[in-house]
């Protein structure tokens, strides 16, 4: 079977815009989320996100590229310049390299402008580039024709799962031979009135900070951001002389065929068992859990059940979203990255707002401070809405 390492990595988030700055926040215990300040914020019932601050579109591009650009767009396009940077990939891949990218959303701010448009303001026409700019593989298709990647380009929405399904599938197009070289990961720019009251109306928003497993949690901040991985095939990426930063081990996706929104402990666990097969490795392999902990009652006490199911002594977990916020469809992609931290420089990043300990999540959770520890082996968890699963297990 054809091995798959990584070899490049970029990141725009509430953290940083960046590798570096991303990574320190980590260190730090520095959180991104903060009050929001768009249109009709003052609307809202809950008021806090993880945006980019000083997001500036035109220090990326040209005036005249904008207008096909909505900000999902343009952070996977500034993300993935810096992950192939980071590669030092050559040009010229052609049909040996591809695009599988995850979204939730698309371009949702394309669609809110577009609406109050029309029916705000009773305009009868909107910009010929509005399907362009909004349509979910708009990300995906950039990076395409910006880096000459004409083989598998996709797009993946499954929630807050899309970034790892997006990976998952990645690793598998590598691995059966159909491209050297995937940039994968995910993108998301959620953070706009629409965007967050659509969430107020499923109650599960914290009003103040993000808690994960901590008894005194009050639900989950929603994120903006996007993270790009260049996934390579090992010979491939060996014969350039690429620095490997981890390999991808494996990946497993399962459904729970329940709910629609309850999440289950046993497809939770299945996914994990499922990922840890398919890197031919044992629970007692993993030194670390990057964990889907979004805030809420209900999944963190239903993913730390799954946890201790399939891990006998539970190795460290952290949940990243406290620091980054839950960016939905590219949220997988900044804990895989946080994954590559603990890999490469032995750096656990920490679990914010952790204060009291909830009997109900008895795990090792990386409180308030990052954590020293020399790791092989980690896993990143990622749980959507719909009854979908999506872990994927890298090794150093």
């Amino acid at each position: 079977m054809r091995r798959v390492v990584i070899t490049g990595i970029g990141t725009v988030n509430a953290l940083a815009c960046g590798v570096p700055g991303t990574f320190q926040a980590f260190r730090e215990g520095r959180s991104g989320i903060g009050p929001l300040d768009f249109r009709d914020a003052d609307r809202l019932a809950i008021r806090i996100g993880a945006a980019l601050r000083d997001w500036a579109p035109e220090r990326h591009f040209k005036g005249n590229e904008l207008p096909l650009l909505d900000r999902v767009t343009q952070y996977a396009l500034v993300t993935g310049a810096e992950a192939v940077a980071m590669a030092g990939l050559p040009a010229g891949l052609g049909p040996r390299g591809g695009v599988i990218l995850g979204t939730a959303a698309g371009g949702i701010q394309t669609w809110e402008d577009s609406y109050r448009a029309v029916f705000a303001e009773g305009k009868n026409r909107v910009s010929p580039l509005v399907v362009p700019r909004l349509m979910h593989n708009a990300p995906a298709s950039h990076l395409s024709i910006r880096h000459g990647l004409t083989g598998p380009v996709l797009v993946v929405s499954s929630a807050c799962a899309s970034a790892n399904h997006a990976m998952g599938l990645a690793l598998q197009q590598i691995r059966a031979g159909a491209a050297d070289v995937m940039l994968t990961g995910g993108a998301e720019a959620m953070l706009c009135f629409g965007g967050i009251k659509a969430w107020e109306g499923l109650r599960v928003l914290a009003p103040d900070a993000c808690r994960p497993f901590s008894k005194d949690r009050t639900g989950l901040v929603i994120g903006d951001g996007a993270g790009v991985l260049v996934f390579e095939e090992e010979e491939h990426a060996r014969a350039r002389g690429a620095r490997i930063l981890a390999e991808v081990a494996g990946f497993g996706m399962t459904a729970d065929a329940g709910d629609i929104v309850a999440p289950s402990a046993e497809g939770a666990a299945r996914a994990m068992r499922l990922a840890l097969a398919d890197a031919g490795m044992g629970p007692e392999d993993i030194g670390y859990i990057n964990a889907h902990g979004t805030g809420t009652l209900a999944n963190d006490r239903t993913e730390a059940a799954a946890i201790r199911a399939v891990f006998a002594a539970p190795p460290p977990v952290s949940a990243t979203k406290s620091m980054h916020g839950h960016a939905i469809g590219a949220t997988g992609a900044l804990e895989a990255i946080a994954c590559i931290l603990a890999l490469s420089e032995g750096v656990l990043p920490p679990t914010l707002g952790f204060r009291v300990p909830d009997p109900e999540c008895d795990l090792d959770v990386v409180a308030n401070a990052a954590r020293p520890a020399t790791v092989t082996a980690a896993l990143s968890n990622a749980f959507a809405f719909g009854g979908l699963n999506a872990v994927l297990a890298f090794r150093r």
